[in-house]
């Protein structure tokens, strides 16, 4: 029998049953069990009545369920998706119904592009009223459904504990990505029962054999061979392999996304600094864990100075991954760690022992000469500052363990150039969806999962206009991080190109040199400007000795644009 009295729950505060047990309440105490199921241990979101019953679910669950309240429900959205980023285990996140949702709807597009495991809990408005214009009546789902893994209703009460288990399965499910579900308000005050989730994982899928033997074959024939490290690799589990073949096999290695720290920076087989002579020189590039997309030119490489194209090889944690526009010399997909020690297995297996010792050494070489350019620009005296001398003082004082999260555009790609973390799971930047505004949910994220840790939040003074006013969460929630940012009072992203194209720019000025570290004090925490060189690295020391939110707001030089190669189409 079930019941509207929003207080009912049958099941005794502080005694969340076992795994295989049977359980009893309402709604919000049912999903709640199924995704403590599955290792969620914090919720994110911002307050509505749509979502009460998740949140007394959270309150009388044992031990309760941590629940951080935001200021945005984009915010909400992206400390989920970040917290699936940064645990392997889907974060979550609760919405309630209609600008609830649709609010979190770039975080939710940024989580299938770059794979991270996260379900959203929407409110939805009463099934016993719909059709009738009732508060936020919306149907989620079909908004939601092109970017996103999958996205429905629960229409009842009793759909809510095997909806709940089968949407954290989903996302966490090779290829990961994010699942929506919303929940009538009616049913969500309703009871029902069943046996708590197990949260089971699939086993591994098998990389065919024959496939991984074919990449092995290939890299015994190639004398220029590359190898690439992306996100899924980190998802997969699979660093420890990466590592593995990259030593075992001697092969340079190129990391992107979550890929980052895979091979530890400064390892004399990481050779992202060499990248386009590594690209444009190779004859094999083997591409694990990454889409061909537009940070890998497509999938084609080499050619450089009338060499012949290289062959590619791409590897995937499932089949719908493996890129279908590249043309391809072999492919592989399935559980990465499989994958990885499976080619490096076929590799020793071969009769010719391949020589990239002379390939390696000439790429080192480029390294080394980067890094000499590059530490001019570090130890930049420029005034207004150049960006680059910003990471010159933030790397030295960044620890083994540090996150380092990027929400900007120009300002962030100098951190990709300059910050090579020492071990995988620390770097977190928006992927190839390019959104702007994720770095406060992430920064919030990091610092639950990785208590710890340093938390270091890059921001461009456009990217933190989308968010900044979430530090008022991190001070509500006692979650120091110390935010740096490059405040060159303009879309420098955006500036450059336009002149390049029109030879003018419109829409891409801010204000100058605004105070943003004041936005900071004002909610609680701290912060200065800084605007001689010689200053950043005592600012950075104060930040990280501070224990409160801290924003070190740097002037830099609107004309010190990042070199890149490619805008992305």
């Amino acid at each position: 029998m079930t019941t509207t009295d929003p207080t009912s729950d049958a099941t005794a505060a502080g005694s969340d049953p076992a795994a295989g047990s049977t359980i009893e309440g309402h709604a919000g105490t049912l999903a709640v069990a199924a995704a403590r199921a599955h290792g969620v241990e914090t919720m994110f979101t911002l307050s509505g009545a749509h979502v009460f019953p998740m949140y007394d679910g959270a309150v009388k669950a044992d031990p309760p369920m941590r629940l951080v309240d935001v200021r945005h429900e984009q915010t909400a959205a992206f400390a989920a998706e970040a917290t699936g980023k940064l645990t392997r285990r889907p974060g979550l996140a609760v919405l309630t119904a209609g600008p609830g949702v649709t609010n979190g709807v770039s975080a939710i597009a940024q989580a299938t592009f770059a794979g991270s495991p996260m379900v959203v809990v929407g409110g939805r408005a009463p099934a016993n009223r719909w059709g009738s214009g009732s508060l936020q009546e919306l149907d989620h789902p079909p908004i939601v459904a092109p970017v996103a893994k999958d996205a429905r209703t629960l229409h009842l009460a009793s759909d809510v504990l095997g909806g709940m288990d089968a949407a954290f399965a989903t996302a966490g499910a090779s290829h990961r990505g994010p699942v929506f579900v919303d929940v009538p308000m009616d049913e969500f005050f309703n009871s029902a029962s069943g046996p708590l989730p197990t949260g089971a994982r699939p086993a591994p899928e098998q990389p065919d054999p024959d496939a991984l033997r074919t990449i092995g074959r290939l890299l015994a024939e190639a004398s220029r061979p590359v190898l690439v490290l992306g996100t899924d690799v980190w998802a997969d589990g699979a660093e420890e392999a990466a590592l593995r073949l990259v030593e075992e096999a001697g092969l340079p290695a190129i990391t992107n996304g979550m890929g980052r720290g895979v091979v530890p920076g400064g390892h004399p087989l990481l050779v992202t600094k060499a990248r386009s002579a590594a690209f444009g020189g190779a004859d094999l590039v083997v591409v694990v864990g990454t889409p061909l997309d537009f940070r890998l030119g497509y999938g084609v490489f080499g050619g450089k100075d009338g060499a012949t194209p290289a062959r590619v090889a791409h590897v995937a944690d499932s089949a719908a991954q493996v890129s279908g526009h590249a043309e391809l010399a072999a492919s592989a997909y399935g559980d990465l760690t499989l994958a990885l020690d499976g080619i490096l297995a076929a590799l020793q297996a071969q009769p010719r022992k391949p020589d990239h010792a002379s390939w390696v050494s000439d790429l080192q070489a480029k390294v080394g000469a980067a890094a000499e350019r590059d530490a001019q620009l570090l130890a930049a005296e420029a005034d207004p500052v150049h960006p680059a001398r910003i990471y010159g003082e933030l790397v030295p004082r960044l620890a083994d363990d540090a996150v380092v999260i990027g929400d900007g555009g120009d300002f962030v790609s100098f951190a990709g150039k300059y910050v090579e973390p020492k071990r995988p799971g620390g770097w977190l930047d928006p992927g190839p969806y390019g959104c702007l505004g994720a770095g406060l949910g992430a920064a919030i994220a990091a610092r639950i999962a990785r208590p710890s840790a340093q938390v270091v939040l890059l921001l461009g003074d456009g990217a933190a206009g989308f968010s900044l006013m979430d530090v008022d969460t991190l001070v509500r929630h006692d979650l120091p991080v110390v935010m740096v940012m490059g405040n060159n009072s303009a879309w420098g992203l955006e500036k450059g190109p336009m002149q390049m194209l029109y030879g003018y720019d419109v829409a891409a000025d801010l204000a100058p040199r605004t105070a943003y570290h004041e936005v900071v004090t004002a909610l609680g925490g701290a912060g200065e400007v800084v605007t001689d060189p010689r200053q950043i690295g005592p600012a950075l020391d104060r930040a990280f000795a501070s224990g409160v939110p801290y924003l070190v707001n740097i002037i830099t030089d609107v004309d010190a644009a990042y070199p890149r190669a490619t805008f992305g189409i």
